[in-house]
């Protein structure tokens, strides 16, 4: 694991800082940045863009059914609100099927609390997070272009 706590992502719609809470979800975060690192993240569409809920990426295939190679991760729900800018892990009905796909809250989706792995949260940015294309699916989508752990 890195010294950083932060990711900085690259996307077709500028740059966004997040910072990592290895804290919440030691398990999930060291997911994140080893993706980040392999260069997993990059050129992966924003797939699920819902105004006023989320923008959901980390599907290298764009269609939401994708992920990495590597095995799905145990649950680390915690109290940690899902409000604007919380990054959290994108899953199946299962508990415990996070493994590439997260997504970015627009505005307040307490109704998730305890039910995801919130693992970071945008703190520069939001206003590129904003932006992203909207749609399920989205046509033509906006992409992370890199996505790496700040140095």
């Amino acid at each position: 694991m890195t010294d950083s706590n932060r990711l900085v992502m690259e996307t077709s719609k500028g740059r966004v800082v997040i910072a990592l809470r290895p804290d919440l979800a030691p398990n999930h975060v060291e997911r994140i940045t080893t993706l980040s690192q392999q260069g997993f993240y990059d050129g992966v569409p924003f797939h699920r863009v819902i105004d006023g809920f989320m923008a959901q990426t980390g599907d290298p295939t764009g269609t939401g059914t994708g992920g990495s190679e590597l095995p799905d991760l145990k649950a680390e729900f915690n109290a940690e609100p899902h409000v604007r800018g919380t990054c959290s892990m994108a899953r199946t009905n299962f508990p415990h099927s996070a493994n590439s796909q997260f997504f970015i809250c627009f505005s307040d989706a307490r109704f998730l609390d305890k039910q995801y792995t919130v693992w970071g949260k945008v703190v520069e940015g939001m206003d590129v997070i904003d932006q992203i294309k909207r749609g399920e699916p989205v046509r033509d989508p906006d992409t992370i272009t890199s996505m790496r752990v700040e140095a």
